[in-house]
């Protein structure tokens, strides 16, 4: 759906507006047009309440086995969404909808959830040298993954494709990138990490007068980032962006959660991404500031091959909304009770 349209109000899963959260669960109906419903759409089964969620639900999926699956549907529909489109496109509209304010009051609730905060553009965070810095790691970095996103939505044209791996790194893209048309963002539904380099590949292949990003976090990078190969040997020119907090964010998250300050196994000693790059052929090189990733995309756009930006950021930054060590204060405060 494009992301312009005033009755869309947000997606669910990663890094969803609590708000909307809150919407989904107090809704009176919900049509679910597509989905499996599954763990990530549902916020791990507490949005609808299986087997008979709170909410009456339409569900409309073209496999027949998914229907009464994990939710027993008020009405279960077999279809496509092309099909069920068509069909629902057909009915006489509703002349004055009872719900306008409704969604009136969701698009904008969505729209200032999807937009940089003025607070994060005024006060800048001090920069952050590197625990364990690896080799050329070593300079400060100042940069606001939010405001490169932001950046990216006003830049790229409708049609850009943008594909990404997992990781909490995925959640910048997810609340502050705007997608317009179909088949516009490429990405895994399991939590496959690795995925965004070759998905890129495979969509210049397919689109190759389109521009193509790639998200890919640190730890996701390494596992596929050898397909820069592929990139290089066709003249592929896609843009691939690391995230480099020089850890695995999300593991890392759920450490800290669980178990704060006992973090094992997610620390990452990386190589330096831009020479790495330049080594296959690409176009390499490492953004530690805000203001000279514009500059820095333009030059990587206009490389005519592939090329790859290393954002450094803050590994406090842990996701959209939350550091390290807020995670840590609500542990403690959970461990005083």
């Amino acid at each position: 759906m494009d992301n312009r349209a005033p009755s869309y109000v947000g997606p669910l899963g990663n890094s969803a507006d609590p708000a909307l959260l809150e919407r989904v669960e107090a809704a009176d109906l919900v049509v679910a047009i597509g989905t499996r419903l599954d763990e990530l759409t549902t916020s791990g089964y507490r949005l609808l309440r299986p087997p008979r969620p709170q909410q009456r639900l339409i569900h409309v999926h073209q496999g027949a086995a998914e229907l009464g699956k994990v939710y027993q549907p008020d009405l279960g529909v077999v279809a496509g969404m092309p099909a069920f489109a068509a069909a629902a496109g057909a009915l006489e509209p509703v002349a004055e909808a009872p719900w306008a304010a409704w969604t009136e009051s969701a698009r904008a609730a969505h729209l200032t959830w999807s937009t940089r905060p003025p607070s994060a553009a005024a006060q800048p965070k001090p920069p952050v040298t590197p625990r364990h810095p690896a080799a050329g790691t070593e300079a400060a970095c100042d940069l606001d993954l939010a405001a490169v996103v932001a950046w990216l939505r006003e830049r790229l044209p409708a049609g850009a494709i943008i594909a990404q791996g997992a990781g909490n790194y995925t959640g910048w893209v997810q609340r502050y990138y705007r997608f317009h048309e179909l088949g516009t963002q490429l990405a895994p539904k399991g939590g496959t990490m690795g995925f965004g380099v070759p998905a890129a590949i495979a969509a210049k292949l397919a689109h190759p007068d389109r521009p193509v990003v790639a998200f890919a976090g640190d730890g996701c990078f390494l596992m596929t980032g050898q397909e820069l190969a592929t990139a290089a040997q066709h003249g592929l020119a896609i843009v691939v962006i690391v995230v480099n907090n020089r850890m695995y964010g999300t593991i890392r998250m759920h450490q800290e959660l669980a178990h704060p300050g006992r973090v094992v196994g997610t620390d990452l000693r990386n190589p330096d991404f831009a020479q790495l790059a330049r080594a296959f052929g690409a176009r390499g090189e490492v953004v530690t500031r805000t203001a000279a990733f514009p500059e820095a995309f333009e030059r990587a756009i206009a490389a005519g091959g592939p090329a790859l930006l290393e954002l450094r950021t803050d590994p406090e930054a842990i996701t959209t909304t939350t550091t390290i060590s807020e995670l840590r204060t609500r542990a403690a405060r959970r461990g005083k009770r």
